[in-house]
């Protein structure tokens, strides 16, 4: 699965208990009609992959949706879901007109000089 959209924020690395477990957030808000806020996470080695990008860019990240059970202690089971990001990458902004061939400018064509008025034209319209 993947996310795509504009970087709205990225946390700093955290690091939590005696192993060392690390965790580094990123927020991406998707470009569609209703955008979204989804929260990333990036666990330990993958924490690094975030150094290289910034607020505002335009990025697609490959997730993995994760569900844990947690027993409260008043016995009560409680589910709890996580956006788990594995790779990021950036995504170039689409210019308008970017995969068309360039035009030649107007004056590259020559002048039609040979027209007769009187010719048939058989085009429909």
């Amino acid at each position: 699965m993947e996310v795509q959209g504009r970087i709205k924020m990225i946390g700093d690395t955290q690091t939590f208990g005696s192993n060392g477990f690390r965790k580094r957030e990123v927020v991406v808000t998707t470009e569609e009609q209703y955008p979204q806020h989804i929260l990333v996470e990036f666990v330990q080695d993958k924490t690094d992959l975030l150094n290289n990008y910034q607020v505002g860019q335009q990025v697609k990240i490959n997730i993995n949706l994760r569900g844990r059970e947690w027993v409260n202690p008043q016995g009560e089971t409680k589910y709890f879901n996580s956006v788990q990001g594995w790779r990021i990458e950036a995504l170039q902004p689409v210019a308008s007109g970017e995969n068309m061939p360039p035009v030649p400018p107007a004056d590259a064509f020559e002048p039609a000089g040979d027209l007769n008025e009187d010719d048939h034209d058989d085009l429909p319209f």
